[in-house]
């Protein structure tokens, strides 16, 4: 980490925790131009209020707010201020020395979450903190927001990230057959139980086991599922010997379960016990700046075209996925894009095709849109054909008029027709590798 800077504001640090920062190869920041990677600043002076201010005077690359120990609503404040985290005074050098690799490690590549929007990378960051440990994960958000990716992640990132990872979806399973899939059973359990089987704790043993959908889970098997979460070890269904389990549970759920303890369906000793590290997905009406990053990912995953004919979203599309409200989440968003690059006529992907409807207010029309048809094939063709002949040119637009026999006016007029169309010559041009 020989090459990551780190600036204090407001606070100096003890002098052996600069020294173990040196010595685990951090250096301080020394007013260069390039901003440190890590700032630590002091709030315990700041009323809330005042707090985002303060952290606007020092940018960085990564915040970290310096609390006295009782300032509960001044981490609030700086957390919905954006810093990454925060430490507690006076900073221990452990503490700041696992935070520094925690933050690290988010910078490292990991395609599997795709995380923009100052909420995300907080969540994310927390993820890393309960990763660290092997206390009980209850993720919580609405249908749709990426729960079981978030799980994965979590187990990916843990000691047990060699172990399965074993999921079941609680709501999918009938009744009846549930505490079998959970447990297990033995032969002549049941009719039908031909033979032994393992159940998914017993499949997730040393591993991670996400109970997803937990708040559809019956009452009485709740009562059975607590029991085998305190003792730590299961019995088959039918069997009489105790199997010692070694295992971390994370639930999800996309209901509010303190109201269903309220209301008593779901039970108030198994909520404790599952609630230990909670962390709630925020929709994605709420995180819009991830939507275009979450589109692009998406778009690039199923994608069937080389890079040199990739697709992409007009400016209109992209208005229009920023507007959108997402009530599917996620899920909403992966099978807008699949069905975008079904329904697409060309490279670009116009608003049209995303199958969306927004205020009208909110997206601009779009300036031309595609006649439909045999005339619409043919002007594809054509701006196909420009496109494959710019390339071969490198983006030369001389060169590409005489090829295609019309003047550079007459092609220049082509090109805007095809801007006009939502198509970005340049930005595929660049893809190819010419210049534009």
């Amino acid at each position: 980490m020989s090459h990551l800077s780190i600036r204090v504001v407001g606070l100096d640090l003890p002098a052996r925790v600069a020294d173990e920062l040196q010595q685990s190869g951090m250096r301080f920041w020394d007013e260069s131009p390039e901003l440190p990677w890590l700032t630590l600043v002091a709030l315990s002076d700041c009323r809330s209020s005042d707090v985002a201010e303060r952290l606007a005077r020092h940018p960085g690359q990564n915040q970290v707010a310096l609390l006295a120990p009782e300032q509960s609503e001044l981490a609030a404040a700086a957390m919905r201020a954006g810093v990454q985290d925060y430490l507690l005074i006076p900073v221990a050098a452990e503490q700041l020395l696992a935070l520094i690799h925690r933050l690290h490690r988010l910078e490292q590549p990991d395609t599997s979450l795709v995380v923009a929007a100052a909420v995300s990378r907080q969540l994310l960051m927390l993820a890393h903190r309960a990763a660290a440990t092997e206390a009980s994960v209850l993720l919580s958000g609405e249908s749709g927001t990426g729960k079981e990716p978030l799980a994965h992640y979590i187990h990916r990132h843990s000691s047990r990230a060699d172990k399965a990872f074993v999921a079941i979806n609680c709501a999918a399973i009938p009744e009846s057959m549930l505490e079998s899939v959970l447990f297990g059973h033995v032969k002549g359990a049941f009719t039908g139980a031909i033979g032994d089987k393992p159940g998914k704790f017993e499949q997730a043993n040393g591993g991670t086991l996400l109970l997803d959908e937990i708040g559809e889970m019956p009452l009485l098997l709740q009562a059975k599922l607590l029991r085998v979460l305190q003792e730590r070890e299961v019995e088959r269904l039918g069997g009489h010997q105790s199997i010692a389990l070694d295992i971390r549970v994370i639930a999800s759920t996309n209901k509010d379960l303190r109201q269903a303890v309220d209301e008593g369906s779901f039970r108030e000793d198994l909520f404790y016990r599952l609630d230990v590290l909670p962390l709630k997905i925020s929709p994605l009406r709420e995180r819009k700046a991830d939507i275009l990053p979450l589109a692009e990912h998406f778009l690039r995953l199923y994608d069937t075209q080389d890079a040199g004919n990739a697709s992409y979203f007009s400016d209109h599309a992209r208005q229009l996925l920023v507007a959108h409200e997402w009530p599917g989440n996620v899920r909403e968003l992966e099978n807008c894009i699949q069905r975008a690059l079904v329904l697409r006529r060309g490279q670009a992907i116009q608003a049209a095709e995303l199958g969306l409807t927004a205020d009208k207010d909110t997206v601009a029309p779009e300036t031309d849109s595609a006649p439909s048809g045999l005339k619409a094939s043919k002007r594809q063709a054509e701006f196909q054909y420009i496109v494959d002949i710019l390339k071969r040119c490198s983006g030369n637009r001389s060169h590409s008029a005489d090829a295609l026999g019309m003047t550079t006016r007459a092609l220049r007029y082509k090109l805007a027709q095809m801007r006009d169309a939502g198509i970005d010559v340049d930005q595929l041009l660049q893809r190819a590798g010419h210049a534009a």
